[in-house]
């Protein structure tokens, strides 16, 4: 019999990105110390090795950042659509030639393979900036009113586990409708953030209409409380999302929320095994299931059940884990030692209640943060895994007998962020997407992005969307 072929190692070399050693907050186009000098290391989650120090944001520097983006504001909103868009045309542009060293610098900041940096996230975020740049001289076309006006300036607070996209989704419509920005990346990955920010000065664009400042949570807590900011737009975690919502009740800021999920991966009997494999691992195991939208809960048909269990264990014997600069590796790194101890923790409960744990053989690197991917079957809907969001490279598997009981274990949940359906009947499709109450469904495919597409949850996985039309609204007084 024929043995596979050996994958022989593709590292992708670090040298096209240089970091530096340390970081300052980006304030009114310049960077500069926090005010009271105080600084934190990030780390590579794959090595634990120290990459640089950046500047840890206090009180003071909250307040000149937000100054700085209303002194900004007047000018900038007041620049024709067709101006804007200049800049955000040339910022696309910039990222599309510095693609390969803001790849190889997500990877090392956050731990996710390089073919994912490389071949989704910056291929997204120079999408996402075009795409905007051709509304800001449309809006008047969008379907809000003839003149729509922007809100001011925007709070923006993201997640860690795609930083530099994320950052794309917030600022590229801010900045077309003619918004400005004070921006606070998650502490865990702030580096893309500041070459962003050199990537703002590159592009001329005017000071202060960007502003980026670096920090732990209590920062970006300051940040959407500041009584001068007329915007606040989250993406992370529920119980932020919750305070955050609590800060902001009661005044007059516009809001918008992206939480977390518990997504659902439906395969109907009639579904081709093979694509539907590929689907399933997309799914969960993409940047290391840390993705809010991940289908983390696997629902088969119980006919068909055996037979995809025993296609999806032998393509999950495939996969690589390891150095996330290798070009050939699958599942990189989980972000932070914190992650990971959640990870376990949940993964410990779902053995302990019962189900049945199974991952491939693999050998993990010895030092840095990593989880080897991981199956669960005999799963109930009380346990744990079937009900948390666990953000990691972990699959749990449930059966259903009839569609009804398909949508009725879906739904059983306090999110609503994603659901994936896979069978060859369309009206199946048609059918299931208008039961499930998720903000996307995907039908025989799952976590494809694009920035003409609106995403956003409901329930517990919060509410406004962003991306495509319906993303300029959370940035328009209307």
């Amino acid at each position: 019999m024929m043995s596979a072929f050996e994958y022989a190692p593709a590292p992708q070399s670090a040298s096209v990105v240089d970091i530096a050693p340390s970081y300052g907050l980006f304030i009114d186009g310049e960077f500069r110390e926090s005010a009271d000098g105080k600084v934190f290391k990030t780390v590579s989650p794959s090595t634990e090795e120290v990459l640089s120090e950046v500047a840890q944001a206090g009180s003071e520097d909250v307040q000149a950042a937000v100054k700085a983006a209303r002194r900004a504001f007047e000018k900038w909103s007041a620049l024709p659509g067709a101006e804007r868009a200049k800049y955000l045309f040339r910022i696309a542009r910039i990222i599309q030639e510095r693609s390969r060293e803001l790849a190889v610098l997500e990877t090392l900041d956050n731990g996710k393979p390089i073919r994912e940096t490389r071949d989704a996230d910056l291929p997204l975020v120079a999408a996402h900036f075009f795409y905007y740049a051709g509304w800001a001289d449309k809006l008047g076309h969008a379907g809000y009113g003839p003149d729509p006006k922007p809100l001011g300036v925007a709070a923006q607070v993201i997640p860690w586990n795609f930083p530099l996209l994320m950052l794309a989704w917030k600022i590229a419509p801010a900045l077309a409708t003619g918004n400005t920005v004070v921006l606070k990346p998650a502490e865990t990955t702030p580096l893309s953030a500041l070459f962003f920010a050199d990537i703002c000065r590159q592009a001329g664009l005017p000071r202060g209409v960007v502003n980026i400042i670096t920090g732990d949570g209590p920062v970006g807590a300051e940040l959407v409380a500041h009584e001068d900011v007329n915007k606040v737009a989250f993406t992370g975690s529920t119980a932020v999302g919750k305070e955050i919502a609590r800060t902001v009740a009661g005044t007059r800021k516009k809001l918008t929320l992206e939480l977390g999920g518990k997504g659902a991966n439906i395969v109907f009997d009639d579904a081709p095994i093979d694509q539907t494999v590929e689907g399933v691992v997309n799914g969960i195991f993409f940047n290391q299931g840390q993705v809010c939208c991940a289908g983390s809960r696997l629902l088969v048909q119980e006919s068909v059940a055996d037979e995809l269990l025993e296609s999806l264990k032998r393509r999950l014997g495939t996969l690589r884990v390891g150095d996330p600069l290798d070009k050939n590796t699958d599942i990189g790194a989980i972000n932070s030692a914190e992650q990971l101890a959640r990870i376990t923790a949940l993964a410990e409960a779902g053995e302990a209640e019962g189900a049945d744990r199974w991952s491939p053989a693999c050998e993990l690197p010895s030092s840095g943060y990593w989880f080897a991917p991981t199956l669960f079957t005999g799963v109930s809907q009380a346990h744990r895994i079937a009900r948390e969001e666990i953000f990691g490279p972990v699959l749990s598997v449930l059966t259903f007998r009839t569609p009804d009981e398909a949508v009725a274990k879906a739904n059983n949940t306090p999110y609503g962020l994603s659901a994936g359906i896979w069978t060859e009947k369309g009206s199946r499709i048609l059918k299931m997407a208008s039961k499930l109450r998720a903000g996307v469904v995907w039908s025989n495919t799952f976590n494809k992005f694009d920035p003409t597409s609106p995403f956003g949850g409901y329930k517990e996985s919060g509410f406004g969307r962003e991306g495509g039309r319906h993303g300029l609204e959370a940035y328009l007084d209307v």
